[in-house]
């Protein structure tokens, strides 16, 4: 499956559940989908955090839905009432929710009579839905068009997270970005304001991040520096170098990252 160098517009980190929200359970898979998506040259362009809230998931993913991104959500998509995934996004594409065969046959097989009539509930999905397989218990999780939806349990989602990078995006690689930076001394950031501006507009392709620090002895730190395509990058922080340096304040590189 080849992928048009356009998609998607971005890609998304949903974690849901009130449990993160409240901090009973510390959250893991923005991690992972990071470490995930950085194995092929791609990022996290943003990431949601939400609690159980039907309304709120709703305009969330009819939102992502209307743009096109490539979406991971990760939790509540159980049968329990806390649980408001599968019909947040149902809602969202104005569909209703029906139970998949594949889903059903995986559970039916798995429990036999057992399987009804609670846990077949796991297996109602958003029509027009595809299974994503669940290694290690065998109930399905759900992809409608680029949105992957997965339970919040690492065990389970993680796997099946590579599953779908796997199955649904094999050629969807890029150059994996490099970092290049300098630690420049003794400026405040606003008089490498007009530098940094023709930074950004001269070399579209990177990311340009200024981190500003203030040292135990009062001086004044900040690390300059862009993320992108290695040849970008480069070029980028050169003019940087160039710009600072005519500036007059004094730098020094930071290693390389990438």
């Amino acid at each position: 499956m080849t992928e048009p160098a356009s998609f998607p517009p971005s890609i998304g980190v949903v974690v849901v559940g009130d449990e993160i929200l409240s901090g009973k359970r510390q959250d893991r898979h923005l991690a992972h989908a990071i470490e995930a998506l950085g194995q092929r040259g791609l990022a996290v362009d943003w990431a949601r955090y939400t609690g159980d809230d039907r309304g709120r998931l709703t305009a969330l993913f009819r939102e992502t839905f209307a743009r096109g991104d490539l979406v991971f959500s990760f939790g509540g998509i159980g049968a329990t009432p806390d649980d408001q995934t599968r019909q947040a996004a149902a809602a969202a594409l104005g569909v209703p929710l029906e139970r998949h065969p594949e889903a059903v046959a995986e559970i039916e097989s798995r429990f036999g009579a057992e399987a009804y009539p609670h846990r077949v509930l796991m297996a109602e999905f958003p029509a027009g839905a595809s299974i994503i397989p669940n290694p290690f218990n065998r109930i399905a999780a759900f992809s409608v068009r680029d949105h992957h939806f997965m339970p919040g349990f690492p065990q389970m989602a993680w796997p099946m997270m590579d599953w779908v990078l796997e199955t649904r995006y094999p050629d969807l690689r890029r150059e994996a970005p490099v970092e290049r930076a300098i630690a420049v001394h003794g400026a405040g950031e606003s008089q490498l304001l007009p530098l940094m501006d023709e930074n950004v507009a001269r070399y579209p392709r990177v990311k340009l991040f200024s981190l500003p620090a203030f040292l135990p002895d009062g001086g004044r730190r900040i690390e300059l520096g862009v993320r992108g395509p290695r040849a970008d990058a480069d070029a980028a922080i050169g003019h940087l170098q160039a710009g600072v340096r005519a500036a007059g304040f004094v730098f020094e590189r930071i290693p390389d990252r990438g």
